[in-house]
């Protein structure tokens, strides 16, 4: 996958050559490496970039970034471009045992590198003075940066509040208190029926993609234990047949190589591309939400500004001393509704464009992940069955004497 996102490569354009060159944007996650000791250990990553953007400092930078990183600048394009899908991040992993196996290191890499090129691909995002701080800032300044948006955003007690805020809100609409205001575009409805839909079928197809990771994985070892046991078996006898039963315990050794190198394949080929896009369906939800808070506060506003406006003429006909004040207040409200409206309608316009380009680049990285599984399976089939079947004269050989 990482080469189907990877459409502003620099592969065969150089930083030196003329200015007449279209620009690019190539970043590339590599070299993790594991730093501190227990709960306080983390993975640290080089981040390469080569571009001819103006706006950047040179042709190539260099920066070592941390997980926490990568969160920063996602929570900060989500913050302030709304109505476009950011590109989700793999998750952070909370077992232990897992956290630093290099196959789970070599999965968040490439998870990372295909998050941060789907930025720099995308034509608003690309443009984000935060991607430019994470592409080039050093490693103090992104440390300060991440303090700062931990004190403002995330303190547990603002979170708190945030929770019984929701928690009260929904209480009054069970209690009947309070109506949800929803959208009632038919074809709106039909988006959200068809994401949750989506998030479910890909759901299921990761876990049963994970369950065939999981049967390779232990058919190889099945093989490995029983080649080894057969060998054992062999050795004990002096005839053709320990001889027979030598080369089925090599050749079952060698089978269960092929089955776990078929297991990582299939793992980083099929069942990741699966997680990706139920992670990208969850950012496209998380946008649905932002939506609606863009039309619940558009909606809500309206209904302020008709409450105000009776007020305004109830003062105005009884000549109140209060009807500057009163008018402010009106003028006021009235340009953030308008804003909220131009808001409202700025995010349904990114959500179709978002939705045709998702939709595109789904099919293409979906027949990619299906056409890897197929050649891959059709692929341990047939060595398998060449194993097998090569072993055949020698066992029929000892089973006719």
């Amino acid at each position: 996958m990482i080469s189907t996102n990877r459409t502003l490569s620099a592969s065969s354009q150089s930083p030196r050559s003329p200015s007449s060159q279209p620009p690019y944007l190539s970043v590339s996650v590599t070299d993790p490496v594991k730093l501190g000791n227990g709960v306080q250990a983390y993975i640290s990553y080089r981040v390469i970039t080569k571009t001819n953007f103006p706006e950047y400092q040179g042709p190539e930078k260099i920066v070592i970034r941390r997980y926490s990183d990568f969160v920063w600048l996602r929570d900060r394009l989500f913050e302030k471009y709304k109505g476009i899908f950011i590109p989700p991040l793999p998750e952070k992993s909370a077992v232990e045992k897992f956290r630093f196996s290099a196959e789970f290191i070599e999965m968040r890499r490439q998870a990372l590198d295909i998050f941060v090129n789907r930025i720099a691909s995308h034509h608003a995002l690309q443009q984000s003075e935060d991607l430019r701080t994470f592409l080039q800032a050093d490693e103090e300044t992104m440390e300060r940066l991440r303090a700062h948006e931990t004190g403002i955003f995330k303190k547990p007690s603002d979170l708190m509040q945030i929770f019984k805020d929701v928690q009260s809100k929904v209480s009054d609409v069970v209690l009947g208190k309070e109506k949800p205001v929803e959208e009632s575009d038919p074809e709106y409805e039909k988006l959200k029926h068809y994401i949750f839909e989506l998030e479910n079928h890909l759901a299921e197809a990761q876990k049963h993609a994970y369950r065939l990771v999981k049967r390779h994985r232990e058919l190889g070892q099945s093989l490995s234990d029983f080649g080894k046991a057969v060998k054992l078996l062999g050795a004990c006898e002096g005839n053709s047949l320990g001889k027979a039963f030598s080369e089925l315990g090599a050749k079952s050794e060698t089978l269960s190589v092929k089955l776990q190198k078929e297991a990582h394949q299939l793992l980083m080929n099929f069942e990741e591309p699966l997680k990706d896009y139920v992670r990208a369906v969850q950012s496209i939800k998380a946008t649905i939400t932002e939506r609606a808070n863009a039309f619940r506060r558009q909606c809500e506003l309206t209904e302020t500004i008709k409450l105000k406006e009776i007020n305004l003429n109830k003062l105005s006909l009884i000549r109140s001393d209060k009807v500057g004040e009163a008018e402010m207040e009106y003028n006021e409200l009235k340009a953030e509704s308008e804003e909220a409206t131009r808001l409202f309608e700025s995010i349904v316009r990114l959500m179709n464009e978002e939705l045709v380009q998702f939709q595109e680049r789904k099919t293409l990285d979906m027949g990619i992940a299906f056409n890897e599984f197929a050649r891959g399976q059709a692929r341990l089939a047939n060595g398998i069955a060449d194993a097998w079947r090569s072993l055949l004269p020698k066992l029929e050989a000892c089973s006719s004497t």
